[in-house]
């Protein structure tokens, strides 16, 4: 499919002329609001995605940013997909107006020749993105302006519609559909429509598990994809089109999986390179897709579970990491379900009412691989470390190395919950088993854990290993002379206390990055003692007295 479109007026010239209106024939409005700071940078020439931000200046001699050395992969596929005109409509000014149509006369004369403009997933991306703000990028522009959008629209649309079904294995292949479908009904193509709606079922299928969990395993993809079935049901009813019987009943379950993962701030924990994208959007979706009721316990074949008692949050990731395919040789966008994973299995956080106490680090998955890398490492993570080496392998287009195995079981009783989770990450390398469990009391005063590594074979020696806590920025931390115990201070004031059996307790500097620039934090780092297997800690309201070392 990358070819077609690699070579789309070559691939299509001999097809009847593609018709192009003076203007969509259905008029579309995005549904999400956009943030006026990126907005502001725009106007400044810098573009701001996913923990990069990159030149992009239609003002300066050669390419603005569309090239393929502006920047890593990912930025360059957001800036080719258009999303940002959301964050310029935020401005509200004539100026911005002015900007948006500068980039893309710029992009139309230099860059929608680039492979990466040609990728399915970014090509659809910018046909939704185009036709969801026409009234602000080119209602009121001129002639030559439209015709040129529109031509290279419906012939970006035509080659993504003869291209079904979408070739990667994620979330791209569902926004290839959607981009497919709008084009189809703003140029009033029928066949164009049919042929997706061919395919959207099976890819639903594809795309979520039967608890609603997304393909990627990540709470950030699984927002997107949300929103891209909110925007799917409503084209196809703005349009009379019936949509098939399957597409509310994934929106109804992914609408219910999303909740799992908000934190008491709203927000969504910080697994598999998701970042903040505010309460406010988590909200709307939720909303917009109509999903009721209370977040589940646990979504059983995605992998992820919540322990929940008084205002106490525990989300953890105990399942196994989606599964890969390589990347494009020609874009080097990655085509597997892995592309943005972490090598976080059996990582945790925790918040108390509306304040995050326990983290991981977050993510930017547009910038340069060394600092992304760092944050997708399992030390980035609030979990358990071998020998300073990763559970996962991390790769460019994904992960290599990986458990294979992920086991969880779950319990509950009088109001008390417990999970027993086991991965084999380190089986490869150290011959060992990580097991972890964790316990929540009725009340929430106290959250209980032990990780263990079980070796192979009998008689051997565990590898050194530690636990990670990462701490919210927010969060102050006092480390005890006892080695054993470390004081937490949340900004409301309240005081809790982690304390260990089996490990020597320290505080070391740590990193958030959930949305703009990075945040420093502590964390508190559990150094196992020598020879030991397991390590026992608890993490309880200051008011609450300590557990004994045996825990």
């Amino acid at each position: 499919m990358r070819d077609m479109l690699r070579n789309t007026r070559r691939m299509i010239s001999g097809f009847k002329p593609v018709k192009v209106p003076d203007a969509p024939a259905r008029s579309f409005r995005d549904l999400w609001p956009g943030d006026a700071a990126r907005g502001a940078r725009l106007m400044r020439g810098e573009f701001e995605a996913l923990g990069a931000v990159r030149s992009l200046d239609p003002t300066h001699d050669g390419d603005a940013g569309w090239d393929e050395t502006a920047g890593p992969t990912a930025w360059r596929a957001a800036a080719h997909g258009f999303a940002w005109l959301r964050d310029l409509r935020a401005l509200g000014t004539d100026a911005a107006r002015t900007r948006a149509r500068d980039l893309t006369e710029d992009w139309l004369s230099r860059g929608g020749n680039r492979e990466m403009a040609n990728a399915p997933e970014v090509a659809a991306a910018r046909i939704s993105a185009w036709l969801g703000h026409w009234d602000f990028l080119a209602a009121t522009a001129e002639d030559g302006f439209r015709r040129r959008l529109l031509t290279r629209l419906a012939l970006d649309a035509r080659a993504l519609s003869v291209g079904l079904p979408a070739e990667a294995s994620h979330r791209g292949a569902l926004v290839t559909l959607k981009g497919v479908m709008a084009a189809a009904v703003a140029l009033e193509e029928e066949a164009w429509l049919s042929r997706a709606l061919r395919f959207l079922p099976g890819e639903l299928e594809r795309q979520f598990h039967s608890d609603g969990g997304h393909v990627e395993r990540s709470p950030g993809q699984l927002l997107a994809a949300v929103q891209d079935l909110i925007e799917i049901r409503n084209l196809l009813h703005g349009a009379g089109v019936n949509a098939p019987p399957v597409l509310s009943a994934v929106l109804e379950r992914a609408g219910q999986a999303l909740r799992l993962f908000k934190h008491g701030d709203g927000g969504l924990a910080m697994f598999n390179s998701t970042r903040d994208e505010g309460p406010a959007l988590v909200d709307l979706v939720l909303t917009q897709g109509q999903a009721k009721g209370r977040a589940p316990s646990q979504l059983e074949e995605s992998g992820f579970h919540r322990l929940q008692a008084g205002r106490v949050v525990v989300i953890c990731d105990a399942g196994a990491p989606p599964p890969g395919r390589g990347p494009d040789g020609a874009t080097g966008l990655p085509r597997g379900a892995d592309r943005f994973a972490h090598a976080g299995t059996l990582s945790f956080e925790m918040s108390v009412g509306r304040e995050r106490l326990v983290i991981n680090c977050g993510a930017a998955p547009a910038a340069e691989s060394g600092w992304r890398d760092a944050l997708r490492a399992t030390a980035a993570h609030s979990a358990l470390v071998v020998s300073e080496t990763n559970s996962s392998e991390l790769r460019d287009e994904g992960l290599g190395r990986r458990p294979e195995r992920v086991e969880a079981e779950r319990h509950e009783a009088d109001g008390a919950q417990w999970l027993e989770a086991s991965h084999d990450g380190w089986r490869r390398p150290f011959g060992v088993v990580h097991r972890r469990r964790l316990y929540l009391s009725q009340n929430g005063d106290n959250l209980g854990g032990e990780d263990i590594l079980e070796p192979g074979t009998q008689g051997s020696q565990p590898p050194p290993f530690l636990l990670r806590f990462h701490l919210h920025p927010d969060v102050a931390a006092d480390a005890d002379e006892d080695g054993r115990t470390v004081l937490l201070h949340l900004p409301s004031g309240q005081g809790w206390r982690l304390r260990c059996h089996g490990a020597r307790a320290g505080l070391e500097e740590s990193v958030y990055v959930a949305g703009g620039e990075a945040r420093r934090g502590v964390q508190v780092v559990l150094r196992a003692e020598p020879g030991t297997d397991r390590v026992q800690w608890a993490i309880t309201r200051a008011s609450v007295a300590a557990p004994a070392e045996d825990g």
